[in-house]
């Protein structure tokens, strides 16, 4: 599975961004998704996730209420709709497809990630 995060920007306090990444592969609605951020100088971060069918969706505190994780496995693509972006939300925000479905928040539980998109929220 080869993962492209797309979206990212430079956007102002209180704008809101949609985050897309498209998977190329077969099977793609048997992987759980998710998308991670990682600012400079810190740790990666798991942000929101989203199992497949029947979906369920997961969100980190920092996001809850101000995001949305949604997939569409007909066309391959999950989505990150953000809004009321603040400054700490500034990071590189990654992809990442779990086979199967464990712990949607760990990191190492995934097994293909994507590139990267930078976001940026001044203030």
């Amino acid at each position: 599975v080869q993962l492209q995060a797309c979206g990212g920007g430079l956007v102002q306090a209180g704008d809101s961004l949609r985050l897309s990444c498209a998977a190329s592969g077969r099977r793609f609605s048997m992987y759980a998704m998710g998308w991670f951020r990682q600012a400079p100088g810190k740790e990666r971060e798991f942000v929101a996730g989203i199992s497949w069918t029947p979906a369920s969706t997961y969100y980190a505190d920092s996001v809850k209420g101000r995001s949305t994780i949604s997939r569409d496995n007909a066309e391959n693509t999950v989505s990150l709709q953000m809004s009321s972006l603040k400054p700490e939300d500034t990071a590189v925000y990654y992809c990442a497809a779990q086979w199967g479905f464990s712990e949607i928040r760990a990191a190492e539980k995934y097994d293909y990630w994507g590139q990267g998109t930078q976001v940026t929220v001044s203030s």
